[in-house]
């Protein structure tokens, strides 16, 4: 399989560069600047900040024949998810660079990989949302929840619109990660940091693996996947 993941750099991003590598597929980053040390071949830079650029970039440096993309990119307001947050006092800049990123990055992306997608036999599209997207998932912050809503709204045009083309579209709706601790830490002990209260990410690497290893005749519309110790849910 051939994959393209945007914001693969660091935390969940690079553990599923790393982790679908590792499995022998053809893994093509996405980031803002080229890792160090990355094979320059398999990492694009573009800053989705400029979502019309960056999307050109990538487009213009993707190889000819994509199966799956993943949209993991995603930002928050600088308070978010702590004490500090109030939505009069955000900045507008940032809320611009917030909705583009998560929101007009992936809708112009896809638009120009979607002719590769559709020519793949098992097409498949992945987008990184949030619990802050859920029905009644008690969080404040809101350009973050609204820019993460956005993408279920995107994923059930999609499959509306390619169903015959058997597009498949997940959504993953994660809960609070921890992005410390890489694949390479044992997965015991990653999930025991703050008291157990972080989702490793080997656990989304292996939901992952899953979706993307689904015959052309089912798919897996949402992966709701909060810490086993978040009271919200």
């Amino acid at each position: 399989m051939r994959a393209l993941i945007v914001g693969a750099s660091s935390g969940l991003g690079r553990a599923l560069f790393d982790g679908l590598q590792r499995d022998g597929h053809e893994v093509f980053g996405v980031a803002r600047s080229v890792p160090r040390g990355g094979d320059l071949t398999h990492w694009i830079a573009a800053d989705f900040r400029d979502p019309a650029l960056a999307a050109d970039t990538v487009s213009a440096a993707a190889p000819a024949e994509l199966d799956a993309v993943i949209y993991n990119l995603g930002v928050w307001e600088p308070t978010a998810f702590t004490p500090e947050y109030e939505f009069t006092s955000q900045e507008d800049t940032m809320t611009v660079d917030l909705i583009a990123t998560n929101v007009t990055g992936p809708l112009l992306l896809l638009q120009r990989l979607m002719p590769r997608l559709l020519a793949s036999k098992r097409p498949r599209v992945i987008l990184t949302g949030s619990t802050s997207a859920l029905p009644g998932n008690g969080r404040p912050e809101v350009a973050f929840g609204a820019s993460k809503t956005a993408l279920n709204g995107i994923a059930e045009a999609l499959r509306e619109g390619y169903r015959a083309q058997q597009l498949a579209v997940t959504t993953l709706q994660l809960g609070s990660l921890n992005t410390e601790d890489s694949l390479d830490v044992d997965r015991d002990i990653a999930a025991a940091r703050e008291g157990g209260s972080l989702i490793p990410v080997h656990d989304v690497v292996a939901v992952v693996r899953t979706v993307l290893g689904l015959s052309s005749a089912s798919f897996v519309r949402e992966v709701v996947l909060p810490a086993l110790r978040d009271e919200r849910f």
